[in-house]
């Protein structure tokens, strides 16, 4: 709580680096420093980045000389302003400033995603059977009979247990 008399509605975290800072403001704080409501929630400059605001999106730019996005003409200020981009070429309009921040936002800037592990296995082996098959043919071509023997074996195999995964 900022002003520690009346109960924190609003819970605020900020991670730079290692450091994880939790801040519980009442609404009346809440709103004095720039975050409303939850569902149209703006990044509050101050609490989020320190004194200076917002971090610079187009970093080299003269003061005054101020980027746009020419698809949108979302500027600085209005992401400044209300913490979102206005459209996804924003994304490549404020590249530079942008990767700086994520950076210090998230562990990266590559989004990897998550696959379930069974989604992974049965994708795994769908790839291992495709390059069996591949090879069960060459062999067939080069007439080198008792390697395709092994492969279809194998390629039998692996299907059973493709199927025994998916019932």
């Amino acid at each position: 709580m900022f002003c520690k008399t009346n109960e924190a509605k609003v819970h605020y975290t900020k991670i730079n680096g290692d450091k994880m800072q939790k801040f519980d403001l009442c609404d009346a704080c809440a709103k004095e420093k720039g975050v409303s409501d939850s569902a149209n929630f703006p990044i509050a400059a101050d609490i989020l980045f320190g004194l200076g605001g917002a971090p610079e999106l187009a970093p080299g730019k003269p003061s005054g000389e101020e980027i746009t996005c020419p698809s949108c003409g979302f500027s600085q200020a209005d992401f400044k302003k209300t913490g979102r981009l206005g459209c996804s070429a924003c994304y490549s309009t404020f590249a530079a400033g942008l990767e700086g921040l994520l950076k210090t936002m998230h562990k990266g800037t590559i989004h990897a995603g998550k696959i379930p592990s069974s989604l992974r296995e049965s994708r795994d082996l769908a790839q291992r059977a495709g390059l069996l098959q591949k090879n069960l043919e060459l062999a067939i071509a080069e007439e080198n009979f008792e390697s395709a023997a092994r492969l279809r074996d194998e390629l039998k195999d692996l299907r059973k247990k493709m199927d025994s995964l998916t019932a």
